[in-house]
Parts: C-alpha cells; sequence; structure tokens
C-alpha cells in the first residue's frame, strides 16, 4: 500500500481530507509538502487541468486530469511534469483538490460531489 491509499480511502469514504503530499512531480502547482485539502468529486465534471486523487495501475497519485473521455467514462492522469500515468475510470477517481496551502483551486468546488441524500439546499440553492 502506498501512502496515499489510506487518504483515498477517507476521500472514498466522503471525507473532505486535509495532507501535505511529498514529492516533486506536481510542482510548481503542488510543491512537496505543502497543505491540500481533497474533497470528493464528480467525475462526470471533471476538466483538463483539474487536480485529482486517483488510482491508475494499482498507485493512487495527486495528479491532473490531461484529457477527458466521457463517453468511456475515464480521465487520463498526468503530473505536472509531462508524464502520463495513464487511463482510469470514474469509478478510481477518488477525489479533487479544492485548495493547495489555502489557495482556491478555480472551479474545484463546483465538482465536490454532494453527498447521498443532500437536496442542495445545504449550499444555499432553492428546493424543487
Amino acid at each position: 500500500m502506498g501512502a496515499l491509499d489510506g487518504v483515498a480511502g477517507r476521500v472514498a469514504g466522503g471525507e473532505t481530507v486535509e495532507f501535505r503530499p511529498s514529492g516533486a512531480s506536481m510542482v510548481p502547482l503542488i510543491r512537496s509538502r505543502q497543505l491540500v485539502a481533497v474533497a470528493p468529486v464528480d467525475p462526470s465534471k471533471l476538466s483538463v487541468g483539474d487536480i485529482v486523487l486517483a488510482r491508475v495501475a494499482g498507485s493512487v497519485y495527486l495528479h491532473l486530469v490531461s484529457s477527458v473521455d466521457a463517453a468511456r467514462r475515464r480521465v487520463q492522469i498526468s503530473n505536472n511534469r509531462g508524464h502520463v500515468n495513464g487511463w482510469t475510470g470514474h469509478d478510481r477517481v477518488f477525489g479533487i483538490c479544492l485548495t493547495v496551502d489555502g489557495t482556491p483551486r478555480p472551479g474545484a468546488t463546483a465538482k465536490v460531489r454532494k453527498p447521498e441524500g443532500a437536496t442542495g439546499a445545504e449550499d444555499g440553492e432553492a428546493r424543487p
């Protein structure tokens, strides 16, 4: 099991998790040990440039969505240095990075998966 497997399990279970990933593959978007917040994601809303927590070929990464194949319900995951990790299905995309050191990632909150049974009224949306 890798360092991010436990985080992936918590996010898949519906938690928003803050942690400090290590490594240089996402510099300058995320530097080693910067605090990130990752929330459960609705994978159908993902777009190129989103930073996601996903399992690809058995490993969990906090990397970029580099391509989207909506018809096959999958996304391509890459680091920020040009290395492509591979394609993964929506069922293996656990979360989206909301903030890096407190700075919000553009558009990320709109892609958070709502808890089962949520009506949207919790977010100030009108109920039908």
